[in-house]
């Protein structure tokens, strides 16, 4: 791709979604800074000047928290870890609701778990919600619900819920601003070249970069990342990873420095429904299948049939959303299920002929039909 391949996408986008990890929002002792919350405000001022509107999905609640409570380190334990988010979590917005008072930005608080994007009626109801503060020329400010989720519903970093929230209000672009100038590969040289452009990512991508993280008050690092830039890009918006300590970043990024490592959005889109069933929809179970089954879902578009099923694990009943896997574990696809796991079990490995023999009724030939699925990577 050319160099100026970026600027077609940023000249069209309207809404755009900025991620700030805690290692941006953080002095040199770990303690929020006040300076960088303004900054970053400062710069949501001025885009909305151009005629942009942006969500700022902010992490920084744990650090501020750890902070207040005269912590040394961040906590490892799940009720310490919610009890520093709750100290900490008013502490943060209170930043932000002053420094974007002061370009008279009114803010709001939302705080989402992944429950609120695994159902359908309150992923509408969040999205409603946000849409209608954008009406209101209010920005939203969003950040895990720390005080309340739970080890089975947790995000685990802010990187996945910015870009189901992109998704969510359909925005056009996606800013995940970290402490690094983008996403460096691997054996590029002393001069660690950062990646310009990356057109599509693949398990190749993954395995080309390093995780690391900034330091212990920080969950994300580069792989997180890319799994937002794949969410994202999927579901049609375009991703920029780049350094958040550079000054007024986002609107040089807008106006098209090429800083930070660009990710194009698909041109044709995976619809909503599908980019919920696999991406923010919660996993009731595990079918595991064989390599048949996998090469005719992934290669061929092919539903999945009872005869490819070799494993099934978990509870769910008919109509639940299940994770559909590999024989070593690799979950590469998503979809609903048209039989229970105790059904599956029965049929596992039958012919769609003798699905009635082995449960005295055949509802359906397919096990998850094509319609309900989604491969996640091939």
């Amino acid at each position: 791709m050319e160099s100026n391949v970026r600027k077609p996408y940023l000249d069209r986008t309207k809404l755009l979604v900025i991620k700030v990890g805690t290692s941006v929002l953080s002095d040199k002792e770990g303690r929020i800074s006040s300076r960088a919350i303004a900054g970053l405000c400062r710069q949501v001022a001025e885009i909305r000047e151009d005629g942009r509107k942006a969500v700022l999905v902010s992490s920084g609640a744990i650090a501020a928290g750890v902070e207040k409570l005269g912590l040394k380190k961040r906590p490892s334990r799940l009720p310490e870890l919610q009890a520093a988010a709750a100290v900490g979590q008013g502490h943060l917005m209170a930043f932000y609701s002053r420094r974007l008072a002061n370009h008279g930005l009114n803010s709001a608080q939302l705080l989402l778990t992944r429950e609120d994007f695994g159902e359908r009626r309150r992923y509408l109801n969040a999205r409603n919600t946000i849409l209608s503060l954008l009406r209101m020329d209010t920005v939203p400010v969003i950040n895990e619900n720390d005080t309340v989720s739970t080890e089975e519903i947790t995000f685990g970093e802010n990187d996945t819920l910015s870009a189901l929230v992109g998704g969510l209000v359909e925005a056009q672009l996606l800013v995940l601003l970290t402490d690094v100038e983008g996403l460096v590969q691997k054996g590029r040289g002393k001069g660690h070249e950062v990646v310009k452009t990356i057109e599509k990512i693949t398990q190749e991508t993954y395995n080309c970069v390093w995780e690391e993280k900034a330091s212990d008050l920080t969950v994300g690092g580069m792989r997180s990342k890319l799994t937002a830039a794949e969410i994202a890009t999927e579901g049609g918006q375009s991703v920029i990873i780049a350094d958040g300590n550079q000054r007024d970043i986002v609107p040089r990024l807008l106006k098209g420095e090429e800083l930070g490592t660009f990710f194009p959005g698909r041109e044709e889109p995976i619809r909503s429904r599908k980019r919920w069933l696999g991406r923010a929809a919660i996993s009731k179970g595990k079918i595991t299948v064989d390599d048949g089954a996998r090469e005719a879902l992934i290669q061929r578009g092919k539903s999945l049939l009872p005869s490819g099923i070799v494993g099934v694990s978990g509870s769910f009943e008919a109509g639940e959303l299940v994770s559909i896997c590999t024989a070593n574990g690799e979950e590469f696809a998503r979809g609903l299920s048209n039989y229970s796991s105790a059904d599956l079990l029965k049929i596992k490995g039958v012919q769609c002929s003798d699905i009635e023999r082995a449960l005295g009724y055949c509802a359906y030939d397919e096990a998850v039909h094509r319609d309900n699925l989604l491969v996640l990577r091939g």
